[in-house]
């Protein structure tokens, strides 16, 4: 929890107390439904929550926004982000039901209102968001053909509507094809070792 304030100082009670609970629901749920590596358990709020945060760093969502997280797996990065955007509307999707039954109760027990869930596929939703988010789930060619038309066209932030992608490693083949993507390394933000080489990719409404 030391982790979390050290990069968000100017939490709520009610966050600070959402965020410190994260530790005991995880490791509850994960010893029934395995959703989070025993080395990542242990590390939950550098490995999973401060990295999903990555993205509060590259925009602050606005009351109202719609958020997208696409194979959320046990609720990263959709979780903490909606701890800490109360007001924007999070919809968490993933393919895998025990996945989806985690984070269910795991919103429960923080005792989020503004997060939804879907067990399916993300190409057999409707509607449009804001932003989609997600942390790695597959290819970017493969990831925006799956989320095609399901981005608002009216737009309320300083950078466009569109895709805010945690990534690591060397990026250049797989975004030759996406000469606008922005890339935001999470080491100018945050300084501890695991994040060397993480990123957050942003791909605006058009993509290309």
């Amino acid at each position: 929890m030391e982790l979390i304030h050290k990069y968000f100082a100017n939490l709520s009670e009610t966050q600070i107390s959402q965020f410190t609970k994260l530790q005991e629901l995880y490791q509850d749920w994960n010893l029934k439904i395995n959703v989070v590596s025993r080395k990542d358990i242990d590390e939950l709020y550098l490995r999973h929550v401060l990295h999903s945060l990555g993205i509060a760093k590259v925009v602050q969502f606005k009351p109202g926004t719609k958020v997208l997280d696409v194979g959320t797996g046990g609720g990263f990065p959709g979780i903490p982000l909606a701890i800490l955007f109360p007001e924007t509307k999070f919809h968490l999707v993933d393919s895998i039901g025990k996945k989806i039954k985690v984070v269910d109760e795991v919103v429960a027990g923080l005792g989020l209102e503004n997060v939804k869930t879907t067990n399916g596929r993300v190409e057999e939703l409707k509607g449009t968001y804001d932003f989609i988010v997600s942390r790695a789930v597959a290819h970017m060619e493969t990831f925006v053909r799956w989320n095609k038309g399901k981005i608002a066209k009216k737009q309320n932030h300083l950078i466009k509507n569109g895709i805010l992608y945690l990534k690591g490693g060397d990026l250049s083949e797989e975004l030759k094809l996406y000469t606008s993507a922005t890339i935001y390394d999470l080491p100018t933000y945050f300084e501890e070792d695991f994040f060397e080489t993480k990123k957050v990719v942003h791909l605006g409404m058009k993509f290309k």
